[in-house]
């Protein structure tokens, strides 16, 4: 795949129901052997199966956007262990998987894939043009 948007979450950003800089975002560390990603029907959290979530950071911190390019500050997740991961998500945290839109979904960050051996991984977002994505 690659990374990209989900349509679902692209609708939801359009409409003003994400805000980006305000929102409780976070990440998911996905293992696709249990998660078929379908960016466009795929609407929220709990459309991966709770299997497949292997580490869910806390909310992003250092939240910035310019000229439709979202950022944040890196991502450590602590002592993760588990399923290899390929995938990384972002959504917003409502609380409720049913109601906690998808964002984004990378499979070619660097690092990936991943097999946890209970250490911290560490979630680098890429300094090139689009950071995390563009809008």
């Amino acid at each position: 795949m690659a990374a990209a948007l989900y349509d679902k979450g692209r609708q939801k950003f359009l409409e003003g129901s994400i805000a980006w800089l305000t929102d409780n975002i976070k990440l998911v560390l996905v293992d696709t052997a249990l998660y078929s990603v379908d960016l466009a029907t795929h609407d929220f959290l709990d459309d991966i199966p709770a299997g497949a979530r292997v580490a869910t950071s806390g909310n992003l911190s250092g939240k910035t956007s310019t000229d439709g390019v979202a950022d944040a500050a890196d991502v450590t997740l602590v002592a993760v262990a588990g399923a290899t991961v390929e995938a990384i998500v972002l959504y917003k945290d409502t609380g409720v998987a049913a109601t906690s839109p998808l964002l984004t979904y990378d499979d070619v960050a660097a690092g990936l894939p991943v097999t946890p051996s209970g250490t911290n991984i560490a979630v680098l977002w890429d300094a090139g043009a689009n950071k995390i994505f563009k809008l």
